[in-house]
């Protein structure tokens, strides 16, 4: 079964907690928040007051998306703040089994993230700390950029080796996602699709994630 987790990114920011909230009422499995620094990536979003604020609008999970440098910093802020689940950047930080730990040792889920140019056999030896493996299908940094279909041969790695070990972990892709990419990127084995101009700037938000899920079957 897919999941769908529209990116805030492309939301209205100056109506979050309603935009939060429609998209929980258009059949959105998380919400996906994108946090950036303007450090690791080279664009600034918000932090986690800002979740926080939004928090009490939806009982979506949070699916909270670090691209910042040492992320360690702030992980119990994001707790703190309303997170379910995590996502750290394989790029960001030199002990990414230690910040996955502190992740999951906080009692949310732990997630690890590598950029298009990063080969996914890295992620082999982390795979026993997450719970989640998201595969940028975009350069990090921008919202309603080109999805990159070479990006595909790292879904497909990181399903084999998910498979291999017999582990229970999602794989999700973020960049570039329509009804007309998801398919593919399914294909090769990602579950959780992230969708920000997709959904939040569609006419009809709950007819666009009923297209994703449909481009799957």
């Amino acid at each position: 079964m897919i999941k769908v987790s529209p990116s805030v990114l492309a939301a209205d920011f100056a109506n979050l907690g309603s935009e939060a909230k429609r998209a929980e009422e258009a059949g959105a499995d998380l919400l996906h928040l994108d946090v950036m620094d303007g450090v690791f990536v080279p664009n600034i979003s918000f932090g986690a007051k800002v979740i926080q604020s939004i928090r009490g609008y939806t009982r979506l999970p949070f699916d909270v998306h670090l691209m910042i440098t040492d992320p360690a910093r702030y992980i119990d802020d994001f707790v703190k703040a309303g997170a379910d689940l995590i996502t750290i950047h394989y790029e960001s930080c030199d002990d990414q089994i230690s910040v996955l730990k502190q992740i999951r040792s906080a009692g949310v889920k732990a997630s690890i993230s590598i950029k298009p140019a990063t080969p996914a056999f890295i992620l082999e030896p982390l795979l026993d700390y997450v719970d989640m493996v998201l595969v940028m299908t975009v350069e990090p940094g921008f919202g309603g950029q080109s999805f990159i279909p070479d990006t595909l041969e790292s879904v497909r790695s990181v399903s084999a080796m998910v498979k291999s070990r017999g582990l229970n972990i999602d794989i999700e892709v973020d960049g570039g996602i329509t009804a007309e990419t998801i398919r593919p990127a399914y294909d090769a084995g990602a579950n959780v699709f992230v969708a920000g101009t997709s959904v939040f700037r569609a006419d009809d938000a709950s007819a666009a994630i009923a297209a994703l899920r449909s481009a799957c079957v």
